[in-house]
């Protein structure tokens, strides 16, 4: 039995009840607050699994930056100051539409969980240098990296927009 087992399951325990604080919040920067604990989370967990640059990318990147990026659009949108019962035009169509892509993901989890058979020899472990994740991230998979770039600066872009005084 591994000796971590307890610590993951601790962890997944925090993830879990972070996620759910993160969907139940009716304050924007409390969900903010909530997505960085598990960002956290993510991050200890990387850090039991023997991968500690993907541990600190985790929390630089997600935890630091991109936890900015979205307080500030949630500054800056004013969206913290929504009215719980209050919804913007033409969303009425989302929450059907959570519902149904959440009972699909369930059902694809019950299905890789125990339909799946699992494999008869152990993979090695990835290499998680930062040598081999800059290769990889900067060799064959240069496009989708600069997409998301581009996408995540369209996105700031559209918030000072939708925020301009006509």
């Amino acid at each position: 039995m591994n000796p971590d087992l307890p610590i993951l399951v601790l962890l997944g325990a925090v993830s879990i009840a972070s996620a759910l604080g993160l969907l139940l919040s009716r304050n924007a920067i409390y969900a903010a607050l909530f997505l960085v604990l598990n960002f956290g989370v993510g991050a200890v967990i990387y850090l039991l699994l023997n991968a500690p640059f993907i541990a600190v990318v985790q929390v630089s990147v997600y935890a630091g930056a991109i936890m900015v990026l979205f307080v500030f659009v949630i500054m800056l949108l004013g969206a913290e100051r929504l009215s719980p019962g209050e919804n913007p035009p033409g969303t009425s169509f989302q929450r059907p539409l959570a519902i149904a892509l959440s009972g699909l993901l369930m059902g694809l989890a019950i299905y890789v969980l125990f339909a799946r058979q699992p494999p008869a020899v152990a993979a090695p472990p990835p290499d998680s240098s930062p040598l081999a994740v800059g290769l990889s991230l900067f060799g064959p998979y240069v496009f989708p990296f600069e997409v998301v770039s581009v996408l995540l600066l369209v996105a700031m872009v559209g918030a000072v927009v939708l925020t301009r005084n006509r």
